[in-house]
């Protein structure tokens, strides 16, 4: 159970941004975005970065779902985890796969880009400094702007888990 109520989100002056989030987000309002509307300038900020994250950047899905998926298994953020299944899969990514990650296992059958992303989105989540290789490696398959999007995707995603799981947000 959230540790905080969520607001009432038919109070007139969330109905504009109520119905943005349902527009740019397959038309739900996800426990997450309810428990953002205690701040609209917040959830307005939120909703823009993570709208570009997931629907504006040329990284590729299969690189955003996996550090996605790792980012929620190294934080505990189960909720995170589970909305980003659907993602995964669509990616790319088998259900075995998916089964190995949520253990916490290095899944089978990664290409060395995968596993680039791994230790990279490792090192960002646990130890914030990137080791000197562990960034070349990345470096090695993803194009500046690329690394520009995954960087702030891996850190982008952090907070989400921070606040899902500090908050305790339900699951849908």
């Amino acid at each position: 159970m959230a540790r905080i109520a969520y607001p009432d989100t038919t109070a007139p002056e969330l109905a504009q941004l109520v119905d943005r989030i349902k527009r740019e987000r397959g038309g739900k309002l996800l426990n997450l975005y309810r428990m953002l509307l205690h701040s609209p300038p917040l959830a307005q900020g939120w909703l823009g970065l993570f709208t570009a994250v997931r629907q504006q950047c040329t990284l590729p899905d299969r690189a955003r779902e996996l550090a996605i998926m790792r980012i929620a298994v190294l934080n505990g953020a189960d909720y995170e985890f589970q909305a980003h299944v659907p993602f995964a899969l669509a990616a790319g990514f088998d259900q075995a796969q998916l089964d190995a990650l949520k253990a916490g296992e290095t899944p089978a059958g990664l290409a060395e880009s995968d596993r680039a992303v791994l230790a990279y989105t490792d090192a960002m989540t646990r130890h914030v400094r990137v080791p000197d290789g562990v960034f070349a490696a990345v470096r090695a398959v993803f194009s500046e702007r690329e690394l520009v999007e995954l960087t702030a995707t891996i850190g982008g995603y952090n907070l989400v888990s921070r606040f899902l799981e500090a908050l305790q947000v339900d699951h849908e």
